[in-house]
This record gives structure tokens, sequence and C-alpha cells, in this order.
């Protein structure tokens, strides 16, 4: 009863501190993950792009798959608290000590590391697409760009919402590393509140049911989209954020991703 008591008191002294830590939490995960989604849909629409005849336009592809692909794979590849520590503070660093408004920091190095798993998650949907309808459009003269545009991305769109969601729900939680770099988001107010309090256990208690409420309510309602969206029709989930492209691919085949 002690702990309760506890519990309910730091609630009551500090739940301003708490909504408004949740309040950025949630502003930079969904600008984020739309910015990502942008990101991802240029990304993913590039390198799946027919590789041009000319010698020139040739090589000039091939520079730019090998900087897209590890742009793809550093951030894939490295934790999103390094990232953090090394776009904000490189920016101070090449700015003579200027540093990014906090909040803009937060968003940008989110979105990035979106881009790179939802680059991934486009690709896969745009290659699961029947090779029939991509030459379909072009029997009936549409060019590449408008095939991507009516076609091919409605459909891509559609099949990897689900993924799409994840990585919102994923953002959330990963929103809490960028205390490091100092952005007020609702686990640096928990870090704050614990240094006032002393109530480590009690802080975090709150946190962590604060985090899992608002994940859970969030991918309850996210699913009720889902299904409102697929009509008759399940999704097939396009990929995650441990998956590439061709394991995307083979484990549709598998028939693994049929929900």
């Amino acid at each position: 009863m002690k702990f309760f008591s506890q519990v309910s008191v730091i609630i009551q002294n500090y739940w301003k501190d708490f909504m408004r830590g949740l309040g950025y939490t949630l502003l930079i995960s969904l600008v984020s993950t739309l910015i990502g989604l942008v990101i991802g849909l240029i990304i993913g629409v590039i390198r799946t792009m027919p590789t041009p005849k000319h010698k020139v336009n040739r090589v000039l592809r091939k520079i730019l798959d090998f900087i897209l692909s590890a742009y793809i794979e550093v951030f894939r590849g490295t934790p999103m608290m390094v990232q953090s520590m090394v776009i904000y503070w490189g920016y101070a660093f090449m700015s003579n000590g200027d540093t990014l408004n906090i909040i803009f920091a937060g968003i940008f190095i989110v979105s990035i590391n979106t881009g790179a798993y939802m680059a991934e998650i486009v690709r896969g949907g745009i290659m699961s697409i029947d090779k029939g309808q991509f030459e379909g459009a072009h029997a009936i003269g549409m060019s590449h760009t408008k095939t991507m545009l009516y076609v091919i991305l409605p459909q891509v769109l559609r099949n990897i919402l689900p993924s799409v969601s994840n990585e919102f729900v994923i953002n959330i939680k990963d929103t809490s590393v960028l205390n490091v770099i100092g952005v007020t988001e609702l686990y640096f107010f928990a870090k704050v509140t614990v240094k006032e309090t002393y109530k480590t256990f009690q802080v975090y208690f709150i946190i962590c049911v604060m985090y899992f409420v608002v994940t859970y309510v969030i991918t309850r309602l996210l699913r009720l989209l889902e299904k409102k969206l697929s009509g008759k029709k399940n999704y097939k989930i396009q990929g995650s954020q441990n998956m590439d492209a061709e394991s995307i691919i083979m484990e549709e085949k598998e028939g693994f991703f049929n929900v």
C-alpha cells in the first residue's frame, strides 16, 4: 500500500510534466514516421527503377544506388542513440558551437532513421507486386512514373500499412533515446523526476505504464483502421525493421506473412 501511495503522490505532483513529455513523444513519433515514409517511398521507387540503357545513366544509377545503400546500411546498422549524438554534436562541431533546435533535431534524427527501414519495406512492397501489372501499364503507354503513381504505389501503400503502423509504435518507444541530447520527451521528465524525488522504481513504474497504455491504445486503433481499409481481404505485412527487401520476398513466397 505504501508503494501505491507514493505513486499516487508522484502522479499528483508531476502529472503535468509527464503529460508534456508524452505530448512531445507523440509529436516526434508521428511527424518522424510520416517523413520517414516519404523518404522510404522516394528511395524505394528509385531503387526499383529499370536499368537505364544509356551508359552514362547506368554509371550515375550505380553511384546513386551505392549512396542509397550506404545510407540504409549505416542507419539500420547503428543504434539511434549513437546517431543522435553524432548528428546533434556533429552539427555543433561544424557550426562552431551552435546547436539545432532540440525538437527539430529529434524529428530529424528519428525521421532519417525511420526512412532507412521504410525504404526496405517499400522496396519489398514494390517487388511483391505482380510483374504483369507493370507490363500491362507499359503496354497501354504509361511511363514508369505514371505506372508507379497510379498503379503500383496505391497497392504498395495498402499492403505496407501494417508495417508503417508498426514503425510508428516502435518510434514512440525509441524516442526515449533522444534524452541523451536533451529532448524533453517522456523519459527525459522521468529522469528529472527521479532526481527530485529519489523514488526511482515508483517513477519508472509510472512511465512504463504510460508507455504501455499509449502503445496499446494506438495499436488497437491502427488495427481497426487496417481492417476498415482492407475490406474483405486481409493485408499481407511487408517486412519489419529486421528484414531487407529480399528476405521479405522470400518470406512472402513461403506464406509466412498471410494474416
